[in-house]
């Protein structure tokens, strides 16, 4: 057992004891033969711990502890906006109207469900300049594939069955050309600058007859804004294709500059990351779309509407993609997004911008004479720092993000974006105070005269976690998936 765990449940069993009590049985006993097929049943009982009540808090409240969030600790992971999560959202999410409905309720039952909704797809049209929203994606990267999807009909509905492949940048997200591909299309890659912004001229070398669309965020994922968007867009534009905004980054932007306006014909956000939605265990997801007016047509069914009979859903969408998820979204999740942008109000979403801005740009200087940066030029949201100087040292990026774990910090997102040696992708967000900069600043700046002066406490490193460093070749290869009594 390690020295900083504590005994686990299969440990502490002992035969006869009980974690749970259940009501009087007040329905007939059946034999349960007779209701499941034998096929379906267990030959042998299963091998459960038999605990009390306290030994089975005990357990989970001891593994909660072990957990990290943004309701715990600083969380800088690039690329994923880990912004703390109102707990007025929560509140709001639990009213008996909103969390005690079902979705297979007639729909002149739920008239106030239904508003929500679609005054949360009028504020998310506003925001982002697009002229009709879908609620219904559960989350970002089903947000690309549905926004793809609705593209591909658009052209198959010209008779433009030639436009097969999508373009993406070199930074992209993973998940782009991931989502191209699984929507049908080929993928071409589009080079960086020397200063981190798509190259014009090998935008214009890849375009042609055959280019369905261009997928890119703005800020892209170096936290850099794409200056030349409004040309970039007329390229691909004049070449018949598609713009496709991805919209991790949003929060770069908020009441600040709109996709729409840049020329992005569609556009997903992240309900769960930008609209302070719990994120990753915490989820689920959602991922909304918007369109520009001539790929309406083809947004997912049923669509939201109101007429003055109030609000219905509408099936009547003979070009429609069809449904892309069961009943209409994640609604506990649209219910924080909105509850937080009423909220916040207009004024409030720019100073979201502001704030996020001033803390990316306060820590890319503060980390400046410690890190290598790539990209010396006023930074959006997040930035990103180089590990080559730690590297000659014999420390790299995974050892860094390891030591920041004896810290009590989570560790930024590494070796991503792929264009850049030994990255380490760090974005505060607005939600963080001074105070909390400077000290995981401090740290930082520690491990780098770690690197050069006892470089082992940082090969070596977590020292101060339950589980220490992992052979992570073998962890993946043969991984240990249910604990095993020894």
């Amino acid at each position: 057992m390690n020295k900083h765990d504590q005994p686990l449940i299969f440990e502490l069993s002992k035969a006869g004891r009980i974690g749970y009590s259940l009501p009087e049985l007040d329905v007939p006993e059946v034999n349960i033969d007779e209701m499941i097929p034998s096929d379906y049943l267990r030959v042998e009982e299963p091998e459960l711990p038999e605990v009390s009540e306290l030994d089975i808090m005990r357990h989970y409240t001891a593994l909660s502890k072990r957990n990290h969030g943004v309701d715990s600790g600083f969380y800088p992971l690039g690329s994923c906006t880990m912004k703390y999560n109102p707990k007025i959202n929560e509140n709001v999410a639990r009213y008996n109207g909103f969390a005690h409905i079902h979705p297979l309720q007639d729909e002149s039952t739920v008239q106030g469900a239904l508003e929500l909704m679609y005054d949360l797809q009028e504020h998310l049209k506003e925001i982002t300049g697009m002229d009709e929203v879908t609620l219904q994606p559960a989350a970002g990267a089903h947000g690309e594939w549905t926004g793809l999807m609705m593209i591909r009909s658009y052209h198959e509905a010209n008779n433009d069955t030639a436009r097969t492949k999508v373009i993406v940048p070199d930074s992209a997200h993973g998940t782009n050309p991931a989502s191209a591909t699984v929507a049908g299309f080929e993928t071409i890659t589009v080079k960086s600058g020397e200063d981190g912004l798509v190259d014009l001229e090998d935008l214009r070398r890849v375009v042609g007859p055959d280019t369905a669309a261009l997928m890119l965020t703005n800020p892209n994922t170096l936290g850099l804004f794409e200056e030349n968007i409004l040309e970039m867009t007329e390229i691909i534009h004049s070449a018949g294709g598609k713009v496709y905004y991805d919209g991790a980054n949003l929060n770069a932007v908020l009441s600040k500059a709109r996709p729409g306006d840049m020329g992005f014909d569609v556009v997903h956000l992240n309900l769960h990351k930008t609209f302070t939605g719990p994120h990753g265990g915490g989820g689920p997801g959602s991922g909304p779309v918007g369109v520009k007016e001539d790929l309406i047509p083809f947004l997912p069914k049923p669509v939201l509407v109101r007429t003055d009979e109030g609000y219905h859903f509408d099936y009547n969408r003979p070009q429609s993609i069809g449904r892309v998820k069961p009943y209409y979204g994640n609604f506990g999740i649209n219910v924080r997004a909105y509850t937080y942008i009423r909220s916040m109000g207009p004024d409030g979403l720019k100073a979201v911008t502001e704030k996020a801005v001033i803390n990316a740009n306060y820590m890319m200087r503060r980390l400046e004479p410690y890190f290598d940066l790539p990209y010396d030029r006023h930074c959006k949201h997040e930035f990103v720092l180089s590990g080559r100087r730690q590297k000659k040292l014999g420390v790299r990026a995974l050892d860094i993000a390891k030591r920041l774990l004896d810290f009590g910090y989570h560790p930024p997102t590494i070796y991503f974006p792929l264009n850049v040696e030994e990255c380490m992708m760090i974005e505060p967000t607005e939600t963080e105070s001074k105070e909390t900069l400077d000290d995981f600043i401090e740290a930082m700046i520690q491990i780098a005269k770690e690197a050069e002066e006892n470089p082992e406490i940082v090969q070596e490193a977590p020292h101060t976690t339950v589980i220490s460093r992992l052979d992570e070749t073998l962890a993946a290869r043969k991984p240990v998936l249910r604990y095993q009594i020894q």
